[in-house]
Order: C-alpha cells, then sequence, then structure tokens
C-alpha cells in the first residue's frame, strides 16, 4: 500500500555524504580511526560506560568495531564519531538508530573518566545536533538514558534536548531492566 507522505529523508542520503568532521566550542567530532583502539578498549573498561552502555570490549572487538564503521555509515545504519579534545579522544557520538522515514534517529554518547565534567558531551551533542538537522536533513533527535543516570539527563538538557517522559522497564542492563528517560529535540528548536 503505497504511503500518502514521502520519507523525511531520501534513502542514500547519508550513502552519499562524506563523513564530515565537526567542530564546535573546541571539542572536534571526527570519523573513528583505528588507531582510536587503546581509547576504545580504555573506554569499554571503565564501569560506569559498562553499566549504562551494557557492553564491554577487549583489544580484538575493540578493532572489528572500529573498522565496522565505514561500512555502517555506506549502509545507512549507524554513523559515529570520536569526541576529540585537543587531538586526544575524549569520548564518542553516534547515531544509534536512523528512521528516514519518520526523519527521526536516536543519539548515544559517552565520555572517558578523565574528561568527564568539562561539558564535552553537551558540546558534542550540540555539534551532532546542528550536523543532523541541517546536513542530514532529519526532523527529530531522541536521547534515552537510565533514571539512574542523573549525568546523562543533564547532558540532554544542557544540548537543548527538553524531556518528553519516562519509558518503563524498555531496556534491559546486567541489573535488570530500567526506566528510560527519553529527550528529544526537533529542528525546529532554538
Amino acid at each position: 500500500m503505497p504511503s500518502l507522505v514521502a520519507d523525511v529523508v531520501q534513502p542514500g542520503t547519508l550513502a552519499a555524504l562524506r563523513q564530515p568532521t565537526l567542530s564546535f566550542d573546541g571539542v572536534v567530532l571526527r570519523p573513528w580511526q583505528l588507531a582510536d583502539q587503546p581509547a576504545v578498549v580504555a573506554a569499554y573498561s571503565d564501569p560506569d560506560i559498562q553499566r549504562w552502555h551494557c557492553r564491554s570490549m577487549d583489544d580484538s572487538e575493540a578493532a572489528g568495531w572500529l573498522a565496522a564503521w565505514p561500512e555502517r555509515w555506506s549502509t545507512e545504519s549507524r554513523a559515529g564519531w570520536a569526541v576529540t579534545l585537543d587531538d586526544a579522544v575524549a569520548g564518542q557520538i553516534g547515531l544509534r538508530t536512523l528512521n528516514f522515514v519518520d526523519g527521526e534517529a536516536e543519539i548515544s554518547y559517552w565520555t572517558l573518566p578523565s574528561y568527564r565534567g568539562r561539558r564535552i558531551a553537551p558540546r558534542a551533542l550540540a555539534a551532532m545536533s546542528s550536523w543532523a538537522f541541517g546536513s542530514l536533513g532529519l526532523h527529530r533527535l531522541v536521547v534515552r538514558h537510565s533514571m539512574d543516570n542523573p549525568a546523562s539527563c543533564k547532558v540532554a538538557v544542557a544540548a537543548g534536548f527538553p524531556a518528553e517522559g519516562v519509558q518503563r522497564g524498555a531496556l534491559l542492563h546486567a541489573d535488570g531492566w530500567h526506566d528510560m528517560h527519553l529527550h528529544a529535540r526537533l529542528d525546529t528548536d532554538s
């Protein structure tokens, strides 16, 4: 049955773009590189990142994770960037899910422990949002985090993502089901 509404973003739009390097307020988002493997392993060894992202990675898994980003981009399944400060990896940000029909994507992020408290994640989220709305043409960006993770809530709010509500028992973590706080920003928000 044909849709009466066109896709917000046409399939192939992301794949046709070269992944950009984005800058905002001293933070640089760049495509992942294989040389970032030690930073990725360190990140996924951090108890907080393991708790909220529900995974760990050894050297081999990190190498595979890094090598897979170009294919994720070209197949339009995900898009991820290393968040850097002074040329060092400080964190990550990515479009976890891409729904071009509705023009929506979910964003995930983390910051390495030594960089926390320096507003890196909100700056990265602001840069990502500007690009996703302006260059990719998305209409809605979503951030979901566990209700037990107030730091992630602060990041979302600081980057202009107001809270919309709670998704009860929405994500299974190692310690059980978590209620998830939902934040969103529209391309029409200032």
